[in-house]
């Protein structure tokens, strides 16, 4: 009967194998964290960017048809707002990602 290698010889051959690289940066800062503020960090929030926004009564919503035109006060060099629930976090300018967009930020909002 072949003998199994022991646990402490199993490490010690993967530890030898590959070097293991320094933490550094953001990952040497969560790695010092408790398990149980780590895993909060892994709660999904949604994120909203909203171009413009306005009310309107209803009348006026159903008045709208193919090729209304909907204007706003917000011009298109004023930088959006990026929300994580309902409090804004960042502001920031669009930008094109491949054939989709982003946002690129520009500076945080201090709550």
């Amino acid at each position: 009967m072949a003998e199994t290698p022991s646990n402490d010889a199993v490490e010690n051959e993967a530890a030898s194998a590959e070097p293991a690289a320094p933490v550094t940066g953001i990952e040497a800062e969560l790695s010092g964290m408790p398990t149980h503020a780590r895993r909060l960090l892994k709660v999904r929030v949604p994120l909203r960017v909203t171009l413009a926004s306005q009310r309107k009564s209803v009348q006026e919503i159903i008045e709208l048809g193919p090729g209304s035109i909907v204007k706003f006060d917000k011009t298109c060099d004023q930088p959006l707002e990026l929300m994580v629930g309902n409090r804004p976090l960042a502001q920031g300018e669009v930008v094109k990602v491949g054939d989709k967009f982003g946002l690129r930020i520009s500076g945080l909002i201090k709550l």
